[in-house]
């Protein structure tokens, strides 16, 4: 199993636990939703999907789709969808390896994570972007044990020195269980490694049974924008939802080019896909957990690329928030994101307006919201940081202002009367390392006080420094770690 850290992690004083639930930002009027709701089944039924993966048409025929094998067109009528929806849980929790960090998808309830499998990072040397390796995959593993705000470790980069596909999975999940205690996420590229990761963390876990019970790892797909699961993903999201293990099945329409043009139109066809998507899993295997997934994104005009940093990309992930819930289905949504080839001004206030803006819709599992950037292919060390202190403030928003007789003070106020301070009242001193957030990076001397190493970004270079330079800590115990290593040669050795 997993050995315990031999430090207690950080925890922010004003983090009240994690999974604060939030519907504070609802872009779509009630009607919109049910409306959208109707129409995805409508598209399902009339248009259907492309499904290339034999074992999903398979599952999808018993379960009463009209199946064309010469094409492999799939129509799915509502009665299907919505028997899929009801059997699908309504609530997925995510374990941690060590107990400490679970994390439940459900309702409106918020989560942070990382992703994106970046094929490049910002080298913390140089400065410089490189391609990401399996050491990458470790430090930005190591980065999120520390982070307190980053609740799950989405492995954010592409191990670009495994050579063979079938050896990616495996390199990628057992690094990234091996350096943090957090759940772990993943995409998968080969069924082959998807087997063999699986197989992996079942080692860890002890046997099958205990990781479908406390399950420490989930899976991603893909349905492929618009309306086509390939032969590859559906086989593998087959294979985790026979194993009883969380699978997110993310669509990811880009405005102008895989989707219309429209936000509306964006949203339709993200709810149609992915419930297209947990109509797979739940035919494979009922009652198995799948999450839906939300990804997309517009088209930069000028180019037809796609937009990684652009509001509306937060506007299109809020609104099918906004459906899922509706639907009681836990979500997959995308936020943190941006355009800039740096980790500085641009960076920032793209990635703050989209994270409060899709936290604050209630979205579960957020990914791709820190540390990345330059359209979702290169992941900074700094931004990493710099996000989970924009998250700490996300947190802040969503607490809101508590009232009570404690919090009014009216009767301290009454008893101060006019003209008088408090800053030596018992009532600051009993609230005042709670009702603050108090950022780990941010300066707030005044100009003369500090230095340029005191500068927010100065300071989470420093971090990741710190880390970097500590001694690593793996975290599978040793003997399972030996058994492991020697029935996997295909992992990279550090």
């Amino acid at each position: 199993m997993i050995t315990e850290p031999s430090t207690t992690r950080q925890r922010a004083d004003d983090r009240l636990g994690r999974g604060l639930s939030s519907s504070l930002y609802r872009p779509l009027a009630e009607g919109d939703v049910e409306r959208i709701i109707r129409e995805a089944m409508r598209i399902l039924e009339k248009a259907g999907l492309l499904v290339y993966s034999k074992t999903a048409r398979t599952a999808l025929r018993a379960a009463g789709a009209e199946v064309d094998e010469a094409t492999c067109a799939v129509k799915m009528p509502r009665g299907l969808v919505e028997e899929a929806i009801a059997s699908n849980p309504s609530s997925i929790t995510l374990c941690s390896c060590d107990g400490k960090t679970d994390i439940e998808l459900a309702g409106g309830k918020v989560h942070y994570a990382t992703g994106g499998t970046a094929i490049y990072v910002l080298d913390p040397d140089t400065g410089e972007r490189r391609p990401s390796t399996v050491d990458d995959v470790i430090l930005n593993a190591r980065l999120v044990d520390v982070l307190e705000n980053v609740d799950a470790f989405t492995i954010n980069v592409f191990p670009n020195d495994v050579e063979k596909k079938d050896h990616i999975d495996v390199n990628r999940f057992f690094h990234s269980i091996d350096n943090t205690t957090k759940h772990v996420m993943g995409g998968i590229y080969s069924l082959k490694g998807c087997r063999r990761a699986i197989e992996l963390a079942e080692m860890v876990a002890g046997s099958p049974e205990a990781l479908r019970e406390r399950p420490f790892v989930s899976f991603i797909t893909l349905v492929i924008s618009p309306l086509k699961i390939d032969d590859a993903y559906g086989e593998m999201a087959c294979h985790v939802a026979a194993k009883g293990l969380p699978i997110v099945v993310p669509t990811e329409p880009i405005c102008g080019t895989t989707a219309p043009i429209t936000l509306a139109g964006n949203v339709l066809i993200h709810v149609a896909e992915t419930l297209g998507g947990i109509a797979v899993v739940q035919s494979v295997r009922k009652g198995a957990p799948g999450i839906c997934g939300s990804v997309g994104s517009i088209t930069d005009l000028r180019t037809m690329d796609h937009v990684s940093g652009a509001v509306e990309r937060a506007m299109i992930n809020a609104a099918v928030s906004q459906v899922a819930q509706r639907l009681q289905l836990p979500l997959y949504s995308t936020a943190g994101t941006s355009d800039s080839k740096e980790a500085d001004i641009q960076a920032g206030y793209e990635s703050a307006l989209s994270s409060l803006l899709v936290a604050m819709s209630g979205a579960n599992y957020i990914h791709d919201i820190a540390g990345l950037m330059e359209a979702d292919l290169t992941v900074s060390y700094e931004k990493l940081v710099v996000d989970n202190e924009i998250l700490g403030m996300c947190q802040r928003v969503l607490r809101g202002i508590e009232v009570t007789d404690e919090t009014l003070a009216a009767d301290l106020i009454i008893e101060r009367g006019p003209g008088s301070d408090y800053l030596a009242e018992d009532h600051t001193v009993r609230h005042m390392r709670s009702e603050f957030f108090m950022p780990r990076i941010s300066n707030r001397d005044k100009r003369g006080a500090s230095s340029a190493a005191d500068a927010a970004l100065a300071r989470a270079r420093a971090v990741v420094e710190k880390t970097r330079s500590s001694p690593a800590e793996h975290r599978i115990a040793a003997d399972v770690r030996a058994r492991i290593v020697e029935a996997f040669p295909e992992i990279r050795a550090v």
